[in-house]
C-alpha cells in the first residue's frame, strides 16, 4: 500500500534502534538507516510529550542533505512515572531502581515522531498507559542480567520476558512502547505526504 503511494520517495530512518528499524518494516516501508549526531538535551521545563517533540524535532534539525525524493523520520521515547522522567538506565543498578520504581504502578510511555520532507515536516506524539503487576528483586534481576535492559527508556522491553509476565495491562497503541506509533505514523504518511 505505502510502497505504491511512495514509489518514488526514499525512507530515511534517523534511527540505529533494531525495535524501530523491524516496525518500519512491519509498515511495508523500504528504507535506509541514517546516523544523527544531535543535542538530546531540553529545557528542565518541558515535561511528557514536549521533552520527545523537542528531541525528535533536534534529531531532524541535524540531518543535512535532505534531499526532493526523500522523506526523513525521527522519533524519540520516554517513560514518565508520577511526575518523573525514566531515560535509558546507566548501568544495572541504575535499571535495578527504575524497574523497583516501576512496580506495581501504571506509567505513561511517550513517543514523538517528526516526518521531513523538503516542503513540509509535521512533529505528532501518542501516549500509552502501561500497567505493571508486582516485581520481587529475584525477578528484576534475572531480567536485568538476561535481558540487559540498557538501551531502553525505563529499563525494559514490552517485547521481552518483562512485558510477557509483568504487564497487567496498556491503555494506547503497544507499538508505541516499542518506539513507533505505527497506526498514528501510518496515518500522517498517507492523509499529508
Amino acid at each position: 500500500m505505502l510502497k505504491d503511494k511512495f514509489q518514488n520517495i526514499q525512507f530515511l530512518l534517523a534511527s540505529q534502534s533494531p525495535r524501530r528499524q523491524e516496525l518500519l518494516k512491519g509498515l511495508g516501508i523500504d528504507f535506509e538507516i541514517v546516523k544523527v549526531s544531535s543535542d538530546e538535551t531540553y529545557p528542565s521545563t518541558l515535561q511528557r510529550e514536549k521533552i520527545t517533540e523537542h528531541i525528535s524535532k533536534n534529531k531532524t534539525k541535524a540531518f543535512s542533505g535532505l534531499k526532493k525524493n526523500q522523506i526523513l523520520i525521527t522519533a524519540d521515547t520516554l517513560v514518565w512515572l508520577e511526575g518523573q522522567i525514566l531515560e535509558k538506565p546507566k548501568d544495572a543498578k541504575d535499571a535495578f531502581q527504575m524497574i523497583r520504581n516501576l512496580s506495581g504502578k501504571t506509567h505513561q510511555v511517550y513517543t514523538s515522531v517528526t516526518i521531513t520532507a523538503i516542503t513540509k515536516s509535521i512533529t505528532f506524539s501518542d501516549k500509552t498507559d502501561v500497567a505493571f503487576d508486582e516485581f520481587s528483586d529475584e525477578e528484576i534481576s534475572f531480567y536485568i542480567e538476561n535481558f540487559k535492559p540498557f538501551d531502553k527508556a525505563g529499563a525494559y522491553g514490552i517485547q521481552d520476558w518483562l512485558g510477557y509476565a509483568k504487564i497487567k495491562g496498556i491503555n494506547g497503541c503497544y507499538y508505541n512502547v516499542m518506539g513507533l506509533p505505527l497506526q498514528k505514523l501510518y496515518k500522517v504518511l498517507t492523509s499529508e505526504f
